[in-house]
């Protein structure tokens, strides 16, 4: 828990899990791989278990019971406490009404891209193009799903929310693909570029 009582991202994950009813991990994590909610925190089976026991030392969860199958390993079913859901209301409430300044990979490689050839750039941006458009037809069959099996929306905004973004950019990057392709869009290995950098007149001769 950071200084400001923020859970950590699979700690929010696990709490919302047993404020729906008590689990064991195993449990936890079949639930999560079968709601396709790993696409909200990246995590293994080993990081989960280690949230459980942080989790468990915390008193944010606590043992509800122990079952044991003939000669199966027993198998701790956690449930939330009082401090726990008071927890993650608080981790909850912080993460719908912040807005934290983000730093994507993606803006990072498009105030750098000029550095790169324009052909080259345009066959970059035509493959991660192709792979957005994929993910984006995931998320809408997912969503379709979703809805087609009853499951309320409220369960599932995250991906109306991914949706949209993701739409959003890919008309953008397919925008920005055209101007790159008919050079409506100056580059730095334009040759043209390269001749009016070389003859404009330097800082001190324009102050001069």
């Amino acid at each position: 828990m950071s200084a400001n009582g923020m859970l950590p991202p699979l700690a929010v994950l696990v709490l919302g899990l047993v404020a729906e009813r008590p689990m064991h991990p195993y449990e936890m994590f079949q639930t999560t791989i079968e709601r396709r909610e790993d696409r909200l925190v990246k995590f293994r089976p080993g990081t989960l278990y280690h949230t459980v026991d942080r989790l468990s030392d915390k008193e944010l969860i606590e043992v509800h019971d122990v079952e044991r199958e003939g000669n199966r390993p027993e198998r701790t079913i956690y449930r939330i406490t009082a401090t726990g859901r008071a927890a993650l209301a608080r981790s909850l409430e912080q993460l719908l009404e912040g807005h934290p300044t983000e730093y994507p990979q993606l803006y990072l490689a498009l105030s750098e891209a000029h550095g790169l050839p324009r052909s080259r750039v345009i066959e970059l941006l035509t493959t991660r193009l192709t792979q957005m458009c994929a993910e984006l037809e995931n998320l809408r069959v997912g969503a379709a799903e979703a809805a087609d099996s009853g499951k309320a929306e409220m369960f599932y905004l995250d991906i109306g929310c991914r949706i949209t973004t993701l739409s959003a950019q890919i008309d953008w990057l397919r925008g920005l693909l055209e101007r790159l392709t008919n050079h409506s869009i100056a580059w730095l290995d334009d040759p043209d570029f390269r001749a009016a950098a070389s003859t404009a007149p330097h800082e001190k001769d324009a102050d001069a």
